[in-house]
């Protein structure tokens, strides 16, 4: 089968390898139709997250079909239509039973104090092939799938397998209620996830903080309001339109590959933390491998962090899912701390949040569609990976189509375009107007 193969920094190929088969009673072969690329992928290939085997299959995000399951699995079957989640979990332990299954107790090889386990991975976080393939391999598929209704078309699903869990793991964790401001850091697509999550979970304002224009353009269509790092000072632009106090809770959805402005006041003042950002970089980083402007780390670890504790009222809140490898040492404790702030983070509850979701996007209460604005082949991944990479202009998400059968073509879901938690009454551009690309029915 083809897949996206990883082999070393800056170093990811499209190659042929062998077909995945059970190992388990309770594991599944899934037909992957729709696969996606994330911003977590990015850092495995920059060098901010090591401990990727070469040879791993990269990705963490499908939709697709059962094509075999294993004794144990007895809530599935061939041909079932199924999204599945990021991260893997039993179902059956104490933290599973809790509704933490990021900190599942068994899925990890490495013991219940490993952490995580997720598809396309590091070792220390299962040492699982992902889900950038025609086909993958399903641990715990009993509870590691989700399955599907036809009225949920693979542009809306590939979003529920990780983004929109994420961004209302993160909108939770930021512990958003009515009328709350909020200042979403960050507008990749998590973040731009989190304009509509927080919004069903009653924020009164949403202010959305990047330094990429279409970015900012995506999320003005939602009608957040929005702040150009490279063209003002964010912190001074939220305290403003805040009357002074800043903003009740902040989601800060950046992560270790933070950027430093590259104009505008804010680059003068981060100018001064050259130096520590420098060491900051080196030490999230240690090997590198760019290749022009291709494959870069972020060069200013902290900064997404210490912006969203400054822009933070006193005794605010602030949900981070942005990721932060274990070598990364470096938080404004101190400020935080004076301020009263809760601090809130870590990997998403994926299999927590999913049905819901589902049933969210399935009722027309809530479409991801107009967030997908690259649908590519999966024989272009690696330009896809490149362009994301880069953050170029219409690469907010990038959508991989695998395989054509037994997917539904984006728009072609019954709810396709009707959610109103997305843009928030506008319509939303079609799957062909928003991406520029071939879009093919399927």
């Amino acid at each position: 089968m083809k897949a996206v193969v990883w082999h070393g920094l800056g170093d990811i190929r499209l190659e042929d390898v062998p077909k995945p088969t059970i190992k388990d009673p309770h594991d599944a072969i899934v037909r992957v139709t729709t696969s996606a690329i994330c911003g977590t992928d990015l850092h495995f290939v920059r060098g901010t997250m090591p401990g990727l085997r070469e040879g791993r299959i990269l990705g963490h995000e499908a939709v697709g079909v059962v094509e075999d399951a294993g004794s144990g699995v007895r809530n599935f079957r061939p041909g079932d239509r199924v999204v599945v989640p990021s991260t893997v979990a039993c179902g059956m332990c104490s933290y599973c039973r809790a509704g933490y299954y990021a900190q599942c107790d068994n899925a990890n090889p490495q013991g219940p104090r490993a952490g995580t386990t997720f598809f396309g991975g590091p070792e220390a976080a299962g040492g699982l092939d992902g889900l950038q393939a025609e086909y993958a391999r399903i641990p715990f598929a009993h509870v590691g799938l989700v399955p599907l209704p036809d009225t949920v078309d693979d542009a809306q699903a590939i979003l529920l397998s990780d983004v929109y869990p994420t961004a209302w793991f993160g909108a939770r964790l930021a512990e958003i209620g009515d009328g709350d401001t909020v200042a979403v850091v960050g507008a990749g697509p998590v973040g731009q996830a989190a304009v509509a999550c927080t919004r069903l979970q009653g924020a009164g304002r949403i202010i959305v903080v990047d330094g990429v224009a279409d970015r900012l353009d995506v999320a003005r269509s939602q009608h957040a309001e929005t702040v150009d790092f490279n063209a003002e000072d964010p912190v001074e632009a939220v305290r403003e339109l805040t009357g002074g106090i800043g903003v009740d809770r902040v989601i800060e959805a950046v992560g270790v590959d933070a950027q430093r402005p590259s104009g505008g006041p804010a680059a003068e003042a981060v100018r001064e933390q050259a130096e520590q950002f420098d060491h900051e970089r080196d030490e999230a980083a240690p090997e590198q491998n760019p290749d022009g402007a291709t494959w870069v780390p972020g060069d200013a670890p902290s900064l997404a962090a210490r912006w969203s504790v400054q822009m933070a009222a006193k005794a605010g809140t602030i949900g981070t899912v942005g990721v932060y490898p274990p070598q990364v040492q470096h938080y404004p404790f101190g400020e935080a701390f004076m301020k009263n702030l809760t601090l809130k983070s870590g990997n998403c509850n994926h299999r927590r949040y999913l049905p819901e979701l589902t049933s969210l996007v399935a009722s027309g209460r809530l479409d991801p569609t107009p967030l997908v604005t690259r649908w590519g082949d999966a024989q272009d991944a690696i330009e896809a990976y490149r362009r994301f990479d880069r953050r170029e202009a219409g690469w907010t998400k990038v959508v991989l189509g695998v395989a054509d059968e037994g997917a539904i073509a984006p728009g072609l879901g019954e709810r396709a375009g009707t959610g109103t938690a997305t843009t928030a009454g506008s319509p939303g551009p079609s799957a062909g107007e928003a991406t520029n690309v071939r879009v093919r029915q399927r």
